[in-house]
């Protein structure tokens, strides 16, 4: 049986969501709650480690989209320096890929935010019990649509192909020859299914690879 791991008062929550409006209903809506207290409030990803380590929420609701780094790498290192917060991804984008990503960080929720607010505060509840609580029809795509099938190095070449970067770009950016970020870029195209890069980047991020 997983440990059970709610507080004998109120859930401490933090939330990181970078649209202040959306921040700010989602704060009062779920303080509504009586057993949910929303401790702290952030805007980046570079922000949610630090501010957990001061407030120690019970639950982090995190999206992914964040400046400064994605709430998936953050959900990756609060798995590592505060182990006893749960995290539950919440997301306008419900990409099979992203909620993939999320499970291998560590996440122990995964939700959209089209949801009622009242199925994300019992959500909230679940995860403390060591529940797994994913959005049903996002499970059934990402089980149907199957793995990533770019490699990590074939992902950051896309990542840096942004912009209008050249070859050239990439390979200084990377530390890699041209050549190498070449054959990368022709791999990502073929397993994408794509006619160049650009459409290899949009459809890996359309998938939630990237």
């Amino acid at each position: 049986m997983p440990r059970d791991h709610r507080p004998a008062k109120s859930v401490r929550v933090l939330l990181a969501e970078d649209q202040q409006m959306m921040r700010g209903a989602l704060a009062l809506l779920l303080g509504m709650e009586p057993d949910i207290e929303v401790v702290a409030q952030v805007s980046a990803g570079d922000e949610i480690v630090d501010t957990a380590l001061v407030s120690r929420p019970d639950v982090a609701l995190l999206d992914i989209e964040l400046p400064g780094m994605s709430g998936l790498d953050a959900a990756a290192e609060l798995r590592e320096q505060v182990p006893d917060c749960r995290v539950l991804i919440l997301t306008t984008f419900g990409r099979p890929g992203y909620l993939r990503r999320a499970m291998e960080a560590g996440a122990a929720g995964f939700l959209v935010k089209d949801g009622p607010v009242e199925e994300l505060a019992e959500a909230i509840r679940r995860v403390l019990t060591g529940e797994t609580v994913i959005d049903p029809a996002l499970a059934a795509a990402a089980l149907s649509a199957g793995p990533n099938p770019l490699t990590a190095r074939e992902c950051d070449v896309l990542k840096a192909s942004v912009d209008g970067a050249t070859v050239a770009d990439i390979a200084g950016k990377l530390h890699l020859s041209e050549s190498t970020v070449r054959n990368y870029l022709s791999s990502a195209i073929g397993k994408t299914g794509t006619r160049n890069r650009m459409e290899a980047m949009r459809e890996a991020r359309q998938q939630g690879w990237l």
